[in-house]
């Protein structure tokens, strides 16, 4: 693919690949979710639910549609990192031994880290009241969100959203294994995030280390309650900036203190 001329068509071919694996890696991730949790276990996990009734198919739907234009927007951008690394504009390099395994394995943790930054104070800022109306409403139509919400976003938001990737290969050496790398965790983790059961033990936003990191309660309640639980991995800006919802824990606990019925 480095070989190619840039041409129409190879921009569109390039497009055209990136379009089918964001696809992909959207329905395995959001569909093997919602077959585990939404139907198979379904009723054994019901004590797990987040908020215990489910969501219209209509929404489910809405999700769905606004998460593959998402995909078309996405892929866009990634026609744009190929165009500038193929004229030398970016970071990227291709022999993971120029700077070893160490700075591979680094670089993914800085990306994340770098990605748990820029969305919060993003996310933070499409709740502005002159904002949120044209940017971020569309994903908070799911107030109950299923796993297919991971991407439901107008194309203004899908954009902003995709701009973490070009800031990681126009600021930093990294390699595209370390950028797939990431990309797998943060779909792992936004999928987890809309997934609409608690999986995280009880105490576990109470304990030294699960206190930093983000749960399914977390972010379901940023759906349900809009301005509080900005973060995306990590508790560490709502924390520092005061924006956990007062009863975060306190949800959670309850949550997690269900018993199963079967």
């Amino acid at each position: 693919m480095n070989d190619l001329p840039i041409t129409i068509q190879t921009l569109g071919i390039v497009w055209l690949i990136n379009f089918s694996l964001l696809t992909v890696r959207y329905l395995v991730f959001a569909g093997t979710a919602y077959s585990i949790f939404w139907i198979w276990k379904r009723d054994k996990l019901q004590y797990k639910r987040t908020q215990i009734e489910y969501p219209d198919k209509s929404k489910l739907l809405h999700e769905f549609k606004y998460s593959m234009i998402t995909m078309t927007i996405f892929a866009a951008v990634g026609v744009g990192i190929f165009t500038a690394k193929k004229n030398g504009f970016t970071f990227l390099y291709n022999d993971i031994s120029e700077r070893g395994i160490v700075y591979f394995l680094f670089s993914i943790i800085v990306a994340i880290l770098i990605h748990d930054t820029f969305f919060y104070w993003s996310h933070r800022l499409m709740h502005h009241k002159f904002i949120f109306k044209y940017v971020h409403k569309v994903h908070h139509n799911s107030t109950n969100p299923s796993p297919w919400a991971a991407f439901s976003f107008h194309p203004s938001e899908s954009f902003i959203e995709a701009l973490i990737v070009p800031i990681l290969v126009f600021t930093m050496p990294i390699h595209p294994l370390a950028i797939l790398a990431f990309l797998l965790y943060m779909t792992f983790m936004n999928v987890l995030g809309h997934l609409g059961f608690e999986l995280y033990p009880k105490g576990f936003t109470r304990h030294w280390f699960g206190k930093w990191h983000n749960t399914a309660t977390h972010h379901n309640m940023h759906h349900k309650f809009f301005n509080c639980n900005y973060g995306l991995y990590f508790n560490f800006w709502d924390m520092l900036a005061g924006t956990n919802h007062p009863n975060y824990h306190e949800v959670f606990a309850e949550v997690t203190s269900r018993k199963s019925l079967s």
